[in-house]
């Protein structure tokens, strides 16, 4: 019997994540150990006080009901005083937070609340995969907006401005910048709360990287005017090593919020309560517990750098983030190509730029999500593979061949 497909996952692939995991898998069976410097999943656990409140919390009698939609007081009021305390921003509890099971959720919850059929929404170049596909299951028309390194990856506002908006009705923001490490100062972001503003645009800030290697984390809800017209998604999955918990939320407008909600509460459930008692106590952790973090990224990062130095990749040392984003050398067509070379030669994976949009082809990403250990053996191999010698295209394409 043959099951049609709905019509709207015509334009949806796979998560590209998804599928690379697979051959790593099968080349792991083979006997391969395939390092990933791919994905961005913390691997270091969250604060020993998180952890025992969840398991305090576990214990209770009360604790395996079904939750509120909109989360556990204890929890909304934690996320605003982080806010309050880390960004200067001031927001109800009560109805300016709503916590998400994952940042992801809230990015599929936002465009079917707010797009439809008909509706354009703008999305980075390069950028995170997942806001073009949730547009696309929403019915509405994703249109890419350019971000370069010679604009520093910042959009473009003057040249938005000369394209026809009449349709865009939301516009994705993600700063720091995943892939490429950017980030977005006080000024940018008031530039383009007042483009929303004039372009009648609801700006959606997806803002899990602001802790990670960055002394000045930024809210775009601290901007004059920005909620009117702004949405923000924050995590804990970066922030505290939370990410199989399945922790963020949005922060915004009540009335935006409600109507969030409104889709939401029909899609899911609150989340268990311990996991919501336990993000509320890591979200009381003090400055020590980033500083702490960010001292074992650094570290991390400088390895990497040298791994991308061997590749004969350059790359911005100022960058902040969970990834290390380099541009290729000469003698690669793509991110594509060198990834296939370093996973083929070396046993090592790397993240095509490409995945995140076609100005990103030139570019790989490196996770900072392994330890020391790791990334001084992906250097060995990348040294016994003969890099930094290069191979000519031809000897390349031979080896990217050998992985299949």
């Amino acid at each position: 019997m043959n099951i049609p497909v709905a019509e709207r996952l015509a334009p949806i692939q796979e998560y590209y994540f998804s599928q690379k995991l697979r051959e790593i898998e099968a080349l792991n069976r083979a006997g391969a150990r395939v390092i990933n410097l791919g994905i961005g999943s913390p691997d270091l656990p969250p604060h020993p006080s998180v952890v025992e409140a969840l398991t305090a919390a576990a214990q209770r009698p009360d604790a395996h009901a079904y939750q509120s939609y909109k989360g556990v007081p204890a929890l909304r009021q934690a996320a605003a005083e982080w806010y309050q305390r880390s960004y200067g921003v001031a927001l109800d509890p009560e109805t300016e937070v709503l916590p998400l099971l994952g940042c992801k959720e809230g990015i599929v919850h936002v465009c079917m609340t707010f797009l439809q059929p008909g509706d354009e929404a703008l999305i980075p170049n390069p950028g995170y995969p997942t806001y073009r596909a949730a547009v696309q299951l929403s019915g509405a028309t994703p249109v890419d907006y350019d971000l370069t390194a010679d604009n520093g990856w910042l959009p473009d506002l003057p040249a938005l401005a000369r394209r026809d908006l009449s349709r865009v009705k939301l516009m994705w923001l993600n700063y720091p910048h995943m892939p490429t490490g950017a980030r977005a100062s006080a000024a940018a972001l008031a530039e383009l709360v007042a483009f929303a503003r004039e372009h009648s645009i609801l700006l959606v800030h997806d803002n899990p990287y602001s802790f990670i290697l960055n002394d000045e984390p930024l809210s775009l809800l601290a901007v004059p005017g920005a909620r009117a017209v702004s949405l923000e998604l924050n995590s804990l999955s970066k922030s505290h090593n939370l990410a199989g918990w399945r922790v963020g939320l949005l922060a915004g407008r009540a009335d935006l919020l409600q109507q969030v909600l409104r889709f939401k509460s029909n899609m899911d459930s609150g989340m268990f309560l311990p996991v919501q008692l336990a993000a509320a106590a890591a979200l009381q952790l003090g400055p020590e517990w980033s500083a702490a973090l960010n001292a074992t990224y650094r570290a991390r990062r400088t390895q990497v750098f040298g791994l991308l130095d061997a590749l004969g990749c350059t790359y911005d040392p100022a960058q902040v983030g969970l990834f290390v984003w380099a541009r290729v050398p000469a003698a690669y067509a793509d991110g594509y190509a060198l990834s296939d070379a370093v996973l083929a030669r070396a046993r090592v994976f790397i993240t095509p730029g490409g995945i995140f949009g076609s100005n990103g082809s030139g570019f790989v990403r490196l996770s900072l999500c392994q330890p020391a250990a790791v990334l001084t053996e992906a250097q060995a191999r990348l040294a016994e593979a003969g890099w930094p010698l290069a191979l000519t295209a031809a000897q390349e394409t031979v080896a990217a061949a050998s992985i299949s």
